[in-house]
């Protein structure tokens, strides 16, 4: 019989702590298709918990198909053709439009192959250590977005939080934390050097234009590390390029272009499209716009907005495959220029 261990005071129900141990032994070999476990008294009794919840575990576990009672005899591992389904702890820094499409595309791949759950860190160091530290060893797999403060001691600490977890059940996504040593996998955009490469199939257009506005606003978490990407781009192919933390009106000039690092559906988005209408600007022929970062919306708002985004339906899908085929690598998304009426 396997060992079996309860956390009574975590947050997970002792009986879903039950289910998932009994899961991962028999995936991983230690329960065998056909031995029989131990009786539901004697579970209770070795683990101090009552009856009824043990009772649970195994009626969640026939449900399952991974048990059957034998009239007379108890309960034997009964486990499918296709084995047991890996538990997945997806743990975001927040859900956004971008991050919807990248669990969407998991989604679809992964399908039923896979018991999945999701939790948020909302870049929230403290959060994300009570995350690793109540469920690591509880499930097969953990995927992260690792998006904090680039400040130097935080990133350490989020390196060394990470870093509990087994390299063979983790799974970073969107964000490549390199401090971070092992044969994990990732599935990441290059913050540092992917905007010039989703800028270059405009770069003449833009040159064309006259001035390139970079607008970076305060919850912009990367914005000064592109901003230093774009600004070497810009001078290199010798675009006027002029950065902003704030918009205003008199930053408003026909024939200019404004790149907004945030997300299609910050603030600054409205802000800037207001200010256009106000100077009777036609967004698309007087200014052009583009945003950071690809979502379903982009199609919509504007009339059709102009990106440069990594794929994010592509991430999600790799994630998956990389569970399903047990295979960890390290894969650099592709990341383009979608051009709309915006631009």
């Amino acid at each position: 019989m396997i060992s079996l261990t309860i956390n009574t005071s975590g947050k997970i129900p002792v009986y879903k702590q039950l289910v998932r141990q009994f899961e991962t032994a028999m995936r991983t070999g230690k329960l065998k298709d056909g031995e029989q476990v131990t009786s539901m008294n004697n579970l209770s009794a070795s683990l101090g918990i009552s009856k009824e919840t043990v009772k649970k575990v195994y009626s969640v576990l026939r449900d399952k198909g991974l048990l059957e009672a034998r009239q007379g005899k108890g309960f034997y591992v009964s486990i499918p053709a296709g084995g047991v389904k890996p538990s997945v702890l997806v743990i975001f820094d927040k859900l956004s439009a971008y991050k919807q499409t990248l669990f969407d595309a998991f989604a679809s791949v992964i399908g039923d192959k896979a018991e999945v759950t999701i939790l948020l860190h909302n870049q929230n160091v403290d959060l994300l250590e009570y995350y690793v530290d109540e469920y690591v060893g509880k499930y097969d797999y953990y995927v992260i977005t690792p998006h904090f403060a680039l400040d130097d001691p935080t990133q350490r600490r989020v390196a060394r939080i990470i870093a509990r977890i087994p390299n063979r059940q983790l799974i970073m996504a969107d964000h490549w934390m390199k401090s971070v040593k092992g044969n994990y996998g990732v599935v990441y955009q290059d913050f540092a050097s992917d905007a010039p490469r989703g800028l270059a199939s405009a770069v003449r257009k833009i040159a064309r234009r006259g001035i390139l506005h970079v607008i970076t606003l305060e919850n912009s978490l990367y914005g000064g590390l592109i901003e230093k990407v774009i600004g070497s781009y810009c001078r290199k192919y010798g675009i006027d390029t002029r950065f902003h933390k704030k918009i205003t009106p008199a930053m408003m000039v026909k024939g200019a272009v404004y790149l907004m690092l945030n997300s299609s559906l910050d603030d600054g988005l409205i802000t800037l499209a207001r200010m256009a209408r106000e100077k009777r600007m036609k967004i698309g022929r007087d200014i052009g716009i583009i945003s950071y970062n690809e979502s379903p919306m982009s199609e919509i708002v504007l009339g059709g907005l102009t990106t440069i985004s990594t794929d994010f339906a592509q991430m999600g899908r790799l994630v998956a495959r990389m569970i399903l085929d047990k295979k960890m690598e390290k894969i650099r998304c592709d990341f383009k220029m979608t051009r709309r009426a915006s631009f």
